[in-house]
């Protein structure tokens, strides 16, 4: 299980998802970027769409890079299984590199608990389902819960069933439109929610640029969660709100660069400052 509590930098995870469409070989590249550019883990998503896609959503039509097909085949189509988790995991074991996935479902949450993985993501569209939440806690991980889309009372009954039922857990700050407007970004949630439920508390944003989620950093971000791709171009309703491997590389940079900056908390009279002092104090 991963243990979050020495770490001087956030833990970064790199959020795959299904920017990968459905190709090993991108997901291959992009856990390539996440290693080369010294993040963490890598993430994806796991659904069962006969569970997961809404009855009235099964049927829409959907224009795709593979033809016009209805939603539920698309979202077969790009759907990872047993053999291209198979290979994920091995693949990472040679760097080495951690990654998980989300779970959405209960089969999902089957299939997820037969890998050795750092620890279990439930996406801010699952805050609300006690019946996943409570199986997820009952794994014994490390369970990483977004809150997006969610109110303040839907989040304070989630953390009931987590502090009953987790081993650990970690609460990541979100907010569900992509990309995010900066009005929206509301980054004073994250001391909020550490206040609040005494918990370690982290960011998955969403939003255009770099700079909110550095600052997230530096507000005590344990965790910080963003989308990535290739290319924005590529095909794929995330790929405009996710960073390229450019953006990757310059986050841990300034994070193993910047966190230092911070201290601790009381004031000191540094041993670089007494001759300054010496000259310029009258007294």
């Amino acid at each position: 299980m991963l243990d979050l509590t020495n770490r001087t930098t956030p833990y970064l995870i790199g959020e795959i998802g299904i920017n990968h469409n459905g190709e090993i070989n991108i997901a291959k590249r992009l856990l390539d970027a996440c290693f080369a550019t010294g993040w963490d883990c890598a993430k994806f998503q796991k659904r069962s769409p006969d569970d997961a896609v809404p009855k009235g959503e099964r049927e829409k039509r959907r224009d795709t890079p593979w033809g016009e097909m209805s939603y539920i085949e698309y979202k077969h189509k790009i759907e990872f299984g047993k053999t291209e988790y198979d290979l994920i995991n091995e693949y990472c074991a040679t760097k080495p590199l951690d990654w998980t996935m989300s779970v959405w479902d209960q089969p999902s949450l089957e299939f997820a608990s037969r890998y050795n993985l750092p620890f279990l993501k439930l996406p801010s569209a699952k805050l609300t389902d006690d019946e996943l939440l409570i199986d997820s806690c009952r794994t014994g991980q490390l369970i990483v819960v977004s809150t997006g889309m969610s109110t303040v009372e839907e989040i304070d009954h989630a953390v009931e069933i987590l502090e009953k039922h987790a081993v650990s857990f970690v609460l990541l700050h979100s907010t569900s439109t992509y990309p995010t407007k900066n009005h929206e970004i509301n980054l004073n949630s994250i001391p909020y929610l550490q206040e609040r439920y005494g918990c370690m508390v982290g960011y998955s944003g969403h939003e255009y640029g770099l700079t909110p989620t550095v600052v997230a950093g530096a507000m005590g971000a344990a965790i910080i969660e963003r989308h990535i791709t290739l290319d924005h171009t590529m095909w794929g309703t995330d790929q405009s709100a996710s960073i390229e491997i450019t953006g990757m590389d310059v986050i841990r940079k300034r994070f193993n660069a910047d966190m230092n900056i911070f201290g601790e908390k009381t004031k000191f009279l540094f041993e670089s400052e007494k001759a300054a002092r010496k000259k310029l104090r009258a007294r």
